[in-house]
C-alpha cells in the first residue's frame, strides 16, 4: 500500500505537492534530440524541457487505490488532456472527485501546480464505459493539408506484433534512457507492490501506472508508421485501461497497434495510436494505451515549403 498522505476537502480527495524530476534529458528521438531536452525546448518556443506527461499519473495511483482499491490496477482507468508543461522543480499536486454512490464507476480528475495552474485534466474509472478521450476523439474535425503526417491514414496498423518485456534493471532504449529501478528511486508515489512480490497483493511486483506508457513506447518504431522526419513530437492526450490488470515486472507481452484518429490544429499534426497489450500467447487483452502523438509543425524543416508545393 502507499504511505502518501492524503487530504479531504468536501467531496474531493488529493495528495500533497510533489516535484517530479526530469529523466528524458538524454532523450534521442529517431537520432535527435527531443523535446526534453532544454535546448530544443527552448528552440520551439517552451520554457523548458518538460516533465513527461505520464509522470504525472503515479501523483492518482494512491488515490485512485483509497477510493477502488486493488481493482484500480486490475480495471482502472485514467484518461488525461494534458494542458500545461511542467519543468522540474515546479510542484503538481492531484486531485479526485470521491464517488457519490458505490455504482459510479467515473470521476472527473485534474492536477494542478502550486500556484492553481492547471497541468492536466482527466477522468478515472473502473471497468469498461466511456472515457474523457472518447469524448474528445469524437469532437475532432476533419484534418486540413497534412505535410509530416500526409502518408498516414486512419485504421492503419503496426507492421508486426511486438514483443516487449520491463525488467528491473533493463534500460528502456533511446526514447526511455533509464531503467524501472532508476525510475522507482525518483517516483513520486511508491509502494512495496512496484518492487517486492511477496508485498504484492498479486504475488508478483506490478509496473506503476506512469511506466505503462515506457512499456508501450519500448518498441513503437516496430510498427514503422510512416511520420515524416525529422520532426518532434509530444504527448497531448493519453489513456490507459487496464482490462486483466495488473501488469507485472519481468513478463513478456504482445503489442499490437492501430491508428484510430488523425488532426490538427494550428501548431501540430496529431496521430492518435490505440494499443493493445495482450499477454505472450497473444490471446488475452490486459491493457491498452490511447495516446496523442502531437508533432510540432516547427520542428520540421520543410513544413511551410511542403505545405505550400
Amino acid at each position: 500500500m502507499f504511505d502518501t498522505q492524503i487530504s479531504k476537502d468536501g467531496n474531493v480527495i488529493s495528495g500533497p505537492l510533489r516535484a517530479p524530476a526530469q529523466m528524458l534529458e538524454d532523450q534521442s528521438y529517431d537520432g535527435h534530440s527531443s523535446i526534453h531536452e532544454d535546448g530544443t525546448a527552448e528552440k520551439l518556443g517552451f520554457q523548458a524541457g518538460p516533465i513527461e506527461g505520464p509522470t504525472h499519473f503515479s501523483q492518482f495511483d494512491p488515490l485512485m487505490v483509497e477510493i477502488w482499491g486493488k481493482e484500480w490496477f486490475e480495471k482502472g482507468c485514467i484518461s488525461s488532456h494534458f494542458k500545461n508543461m511542467v519543468v522540474e522543480g515546479e510542484e503538481v499536486r492531484a486531485f479526485v472527485e470521491l464517488p457519490e454512490n458505490d455504482a459510479q464507476t467515473r470521476l472527473r480528475a485534474w492536477a494542478e501546480k502550486a500556484d492553481g495552474t492547471p497541468v492536466l485534466e482527466a477522468s478515472v474509472s473502473l471497468g469498461a464505459g466511456p472515457t474523457l478521450l472518447d469524448e474528445r476523439r469524437a469532437l475532432l474535425r476533419e484534418p486540413g493539408k497534412l505535410v509530416i503526417l500526409e502518408n498516414m491514414s486512419v485504421g492503419m496498423t503496426g507492421a508486426k506484433d511486438e514483443i516487449v518485456t520491463m525488467k528491473p534493471d533493463q534500460h528502456m532504449g533511446d526514447l526511455y534512457p533509464f531503467t524501472l529501478n532508476q525510475k522507482l528511486s525518483k517516483i513520486t508515489e511508491s509502494t512495496p507492490w512496484f518492487k517486492d512480490d511477496s508485498a504484492s497483493p498479486w504475488g508478483r511486483a506490478i509496473i506503476p501506472t506512469e511506466m505503462i506508457s515506457v512499456l508501450v513506447e519500448y518498441t513503437a518504431r516496430e510498427a514503422k508508421f510512416p511520420v515524416k522526419h525529422p520532426a518532434i513530437g509530444l504527448f497531448a492526450d493519453l489513456e490507459i485501461r487496464y482490462v486483466d490488470g495488473p501488469l507485472f515486472v519481468g513478463e513478456t507481452y504482445l503489442i499490437r497497434r492501430e491508428i484510430v484518429a488523425i488532426s490538427d490544429s494550428r501548431r501540430t499534426e496529431s496521430y492518435w495510436t490505440k494499443s493493445q497489450v495482450f499477454d505472450a500467447t497473444g490471446k488475452t487483452l490486459k491493457a491498452e494505451m490511447v495516446l496523442n502523438h502531437a508533432v510540432l509543425k516547427a520542428s520540421y524543416p520543410n513544413y511551410e515549403a511542403e505545405l505550400n508545393a
